[in-house]
């Protein structure tokens, strides 16, 4: 076979080109830090990214998840947290009632100081976060107690929830004649879990469970106490502290131990999103760890490389100026 001159400078320029893109490559991993800049130099790697990237774009969203769960687990403790403090008053204003030596007037301010309990424990029970009622159970655009109109003209502050006897016929809420009260939009499956997402396949509950029959075991029993004052003597009274005659009905003691369960559950919960942040960002600095030997260049090996083709480059230039002659004179020496 022939090799002619036009052979070698074609070769020597298809060679020259390919040290060009050898370099135009190492440059680029230089300027931006990464082996690759388009999936075709290395489908293997852009695909990995890929997934590692949507790991990490999981891991953001579980941190604002983390976020809302903070948001609802602490409004719920410092709203049980206010509960109990109250149930704590009422049960000290109890005691000081149960004394026979109070007179009528001595229990009719006692009896104004619980009823300004009783509503400010409603308004508790309304707390939302993010405009979400936070102990309506999975309603939660529906509010706990709302203002209701009975037969009478007169307005009630009543739990929203309808309760029926075995024939069907409505026994809650109703007015002072014993009237039904109609419930525009009544809660209903108040018990219902609110979960939010924080971990591949891991959900927590953030809302308080039963939390509506809780307020209204708290509400029944300060609606009694109320009604004793006026009624009641001071044994009767007493009752309401550890036992009722009958054995039935909820005590001060009962309905406090009740707001602590609940309490001590959210504080349980509020322990375990602290250690799944703790999981999460741990998550996070290994998936960031695998995304960066994956993708990222080492800097030292890609800058040796790119003086090494550098040289290589020269060199050719230096053998092709050889090759090309530039003048007929040239061949004629």
């Amino acid at each position: 076979m022939r090799v002619t001159q036009s052979m070698l400078s074609n070769n020597m320029l298809r060679n020259l080109s390919n040290s060009y893109g050898k370099m135009s490559e190492l440059q680029n991993q230089i300027t931006t830090g990464k082996k690759i800049t388009k999936p075709s130099q290395d489908p293997v790697v852009a695909i990995k990214g890929m997934s590692y990237r949507t790991d990490l774009n999981k891991v953001e969203q579980f941190d604002r998840n983390i976020s809302q769960v903070y948001s609802w687990l602490d409004s719920s403790d410092d709203a049980l947290g206010q509960v109990g403090d109250a149930m704590t008053r009422v049960k000290e204003l109890a005691v000081q009632a149960a004394n026979d030596t109070n007179t009528v007037d001595d229990r009719k301010k006692i009896q104004i100081e619980i009823n300004q309990i009783r509503t400010q424990i409603q308004d508790v029970a309304n707390t939302k976060v993010a405009d979400k009622y936070i102990f309506s159970g999975t309603n939660t655009h529906k509010p706990v107690y709302v203002e209701a109109v009975g037969d009478d003209g007169k307005s009630y502050r009543v739990l929203n929830q309808v309760q029926l006897d075995n024939n069907g016929n409505q026994t809650y809420p109703v007015d002072a004649d014993g009237n039904p009260i109609t419930l525009t939009d009544p809660i209903t499956s108040a018990d219902g879990a609110v979960k939010m997402e924080v971990f591949d396949g891991i959900q927590l509950q953030v809302n308080t469970s039963n939390a509506v029959d809780l307020f209204k075991k708290v509400d029944e029993l300060m609606s009694k106490i109320s009604i004793a004052l006026e009624e009641a003597d001071g044994e009767e009274i007493g009752n309401f502290l550890g036992g009722l005659a009958d054995g039935t009905d909820d005590t001060l003691s009962e309905v406090q131990n009740k707001v602590l369960e609940n309490r001590a559950d959210v504080g349980a919960r509020q322990n375990r999103v602290e250690m799944m942040e703790s999981r999460l960002s741990t998550h996070r600095i290994n998936v960031t760890e695998q995304m960066s030997k994956n993708e990222d260049i080492d800097y030292e090996e890609a800058i040796t490389n790119m003086i090494t083709q550098e040289s290589i480059h020269n060199a050719a230039l230096s053998v092709g100026s050889k090759i090309i002659q530039a003048t007929l004179v040239d061949f004629l020496r």
